[in-house]
């Protein structure tokens, strides 16, 4: 299984709910196991720069690869991209 994480930060803090909504069309598509995006809740004692969290699982490097060929990843692309700051994303194998 893989592991997909991506952090946001907004260019404006207004644009949060935004961003939110761009990114939530991700859980439509069907090939994460499990896929879920929330707002960072801040508590962190060293740092909180990040604003949203998508957080997914997929069986194969193929069902991720098919997740970022979806049409709908490309129109969350468009959506988040002018309104996002910083993005980092790390895969990894569990």
């Amino acid at each position: 299984m893989i592991r997909h994480i991506v952090f946001f930060s907004a260019k404006d803090e207004t644009h949060i709910d935004q961003i939110i909504e761009g990114l939530l069309l991700l859980t439509t598509i069907p090939h994460a196991r499990r896929l879920e995006v929330a707002r960072n809740r801040k508590t962190d004692q060293l740092g909180n720069d990040i604003d949203i969290v998508v957080y997914g699982e997929f069986d194969s490097e193929a069902e991720l690869a098919a997740y970022k060929a979806h049409d709908l990843y490309e129109e969350s692309i468009k959506r988040v991209r002018p309104l996002r700051e910083l993005r980092f994303a790390a895969d990894y194998n569990v």
